[in-house]
């Protein structure tokens, strides 16, 4: 039997501007709920959450929450002004939490809560906002960006309170790796409308599929063309879908290239076999060490950066990031060894400079300086069509900066930083406060890109579509160097923690391509498959979310090892069969489309 919602809406509706923002939503939440909230930048996510919360009035709907529900929101930025320290914020308010509860969350996240508020980094500002939420018990837990300035350490011990958690939460976040291992549910909100699948976010994407695919049919029969958003006309599933294998079988080939130019232990072969190979190194680090007060910060550090590679940076906050991208950008000099940058070397850095961008402005200033033409690398284009590339409405022309959400600030960005021409490209944190369609579009921009980037990133899934090396950081000054993306770092790290096996006995492995799709037409399995295996695909994601839960279990491994090495064994499998589906599936796709 369904449980009762803690939490409802009934006929919900917003005015914003001169029209409806949505209009005749209904949402109910039941108590145990872990729903993905997903849609595209400027969709009114982040307003329909304060809905949800009751911080802002609707223009229509009734609202109703069972009594004695404590609903608690973790903003995207929490505002800290007033607040003397950090623990003056977490206990400000009527509804404060217990200081004991706070200060218990805090010290797991590794947080200093009598530092000053005005000077704390964002992601302490985060932890701090975290451990107040926390600490208050919620009933309902509404987050916005949780991972946003999180490092992989915070961000894997919040999925792991999240999967003990006892509460519904509802999330917005451009993490996949996150939404993947956490939600239930997906509420979709498109085009001011509102659906909701009992699928985690695992299954979203074939979700939104199918339903553009049924919209798509629909109009044929009405023979009328489909009043669809701009973007999507610009940039259909079936022509994404396309580009996004064509783009994974260009990364597994990097992979497979850079692979081979690593020795066993990890670190890059200094000396290459031709003088075309020595001509394409743009960064060369030979034995780099360097310490700030006697604490080793990258020891005996080697690599030669080609041109085209993709390289990530990842490791905890403080593990030294940020001076091994300064080291190998010439920012700083090493304390011992030699790092030698290419003379052509051209650099363009996207940070977090939204500061920059005067909300003033209009986007035509930002991007063309007032005229009607963007110098793109050298090309010139038409402003409008450049905004459509970056999937802008080209009626925006005109549009002040400061009317834009901040995940449409981050884009603009994008396309300013994207149109100088540039052989090296540093991308600092570049998914905070995107959306998943600009993160999709962010990763064919890089993926076409000639030169060589440096990405330092903490969204996991991100750095696994998009690097070539890896370089993790453990905080003791040593970096490890690996073929692929975050997943191949995490892997080659349990190898090496496993008792008798050494990661450095074979040299990295290159993961072959996903085999290309057959022509013709399909037989009678090749059909039946194609129609079933989305609910396949479905039932699996279910029988993972299962496993992940019953392992969510702290104390499983050492109350029942047997069970929990099942567990792991069984979910290792589910997960391989859902991996085969989703490749069948794909190829099944491009027959039917071919």
């Amino acid at each position: 039997m369904a449980l009762a919602p803690i939490l409802s809406w009934e006929g919900l509706g917003l005015v914003q501007g001169n029209g409806w923002l949505f209009r005749d939503l209904d949402i109910n939440i039941a108590p145990r709920d872990r729903l993905a909230l997903i849609g595209r930048n400027g969709a009114g996510k982040t307003t329909l959450l304060k809905l949800i919360a009751g911080q802002v009035d609707a223009d229509k709907g009734k609202r109703s929450v069972q009594p004695g529900t404590r609903i608690v929101t973790l903003e995207q930025d929490p505002f800290f002004t007033g607040y003397d320290t950090l623990l003056e914020f977490t206990l400000s308010g009527t509804d404060a939490p217990q200081r004991h509860e706070v200060e218990a969350i805090a010290d797991q996240l590794g947080i200093d809560l009598s530092r000053k508020s005005d000077s704390a980094s964002g992601g302490e500002r985060r932890r701090a906002a975290l451990a107040r939420a926390l600490a208050m018990e919620p009933d309902l837990l509404l987050l916005d960006e949780p991972t946003n300035h999180l490092d992989l350490a915070a961000i894997e011990w919040l999925e792991s309170w999240l999967q003990r958690y006892n509460g519904a939460f509802v999330a917005i976040s451009h993490d996949r790796t996150f939404l993947e291992r956490l939600t239930k549910a997906t509420l979709w909100l498109d085009r001011g409308s509102l659906r909701r699948k009992d699928i985690g976010f695992g299954g979203y994407e074939a979700w939104m599929e199918t339903v553009y695919a049924e919209e798509a049919r629909a109009a044929e029969r009405m023979d009328a063309r489909l009043k669809i958003e701009a973007h999507w006309l610009e940039r259909g599933v079936t022509a994404r879908r396309k580009r996004n294998q064509g783009r994974l079988a260009k990364l597994w080939e990097m992979r497979a290239a850079r692979a081979a130019m690593l020795t066993p232990q990890g670190a890059a072969k200094m000396a290459l076999g031709t003088d075309d190979a020595k001509s394409k190194a743009v960064i060369v680090a030979d034995h780099v060490s360097i310490a700030f007060n006697g604490r080793p910060i990258i020891k005996d550090f080697s690599l030669r950066i080609t041109r085209g590679d993709r390289i990530g940076l990842v490791g905890a906050n403080g593990a030294g990031k940020t001076t091994l991208l300064k080291l190998l950008t010439g920012e700083i000099q090493p304390d011992s060894g030699k790092v030698t940058l290419a003379k052509t070397l051209e650099a363009v850095v996207i940070d977090q400079q939204r500061s920059l961008m005067s909300p003033e402005k209009r986007i035509r200033d930002v991007l063309a300086e007032g005229g009607d033409w963007v110098d793109v690398r050298g090309v010139r284009k038409h402003i409008q069509g450049y905004l459509k590339d970056f999937l802008f409405d080209p009626g925006l022309v005109e549009a002040r900066v400061g009317t834009l959400s901040g995940g449409e600030r981050s884009r603009l960005l994008l396309a300013r930083e994207f149109a100088r021409l540039s052989n090296l490209l540093v991308l600092d944190e570049p998914t905070n406060d995107l959306d998943l369609e600009t993160l999709d579009l962010l990763q064919e921009v890089i993926s076409d890109y000639d030169g060589t980037v440096l990405i330092v990133s903490h969204d996991r899934d991100f750095l696994d579509r998009t690097v070539t090396v890896t370089l993790g950081l453990d905080g003791s000054g040593k970096v490890d160097v690996v073929a692929g993306g975050y997943a191949d770092w995490v892997k080659q790290r349990q190898e090496r923690s496993v008792p008798g096996k050494s990661a450095t006995k074979t040299a990295p492995a290159a993961v072959a391509p996903p085999p290309p799709a057959r022509k013709g037409k399909l037989t009678y399995k090749d059909q039946r498959d194609y129609e079933m295996l989305p609910t396949r695909i479905e039932e699996l994601d279910a029988a993972i979310s299962r496993g992940e839960a019953q392992l969510a279990d702290p104390d499983l491994y050492t109350r029942d090892p047997a069970k929990f090495a099942s567990l792991m064994a069984a979910l290792d499998k589910v997960r391989a069969d859902k991996d085969a589906a989703e490749e069948r599936w794909l190829e099944l796709a491009e027959m039917v489309e071919g």
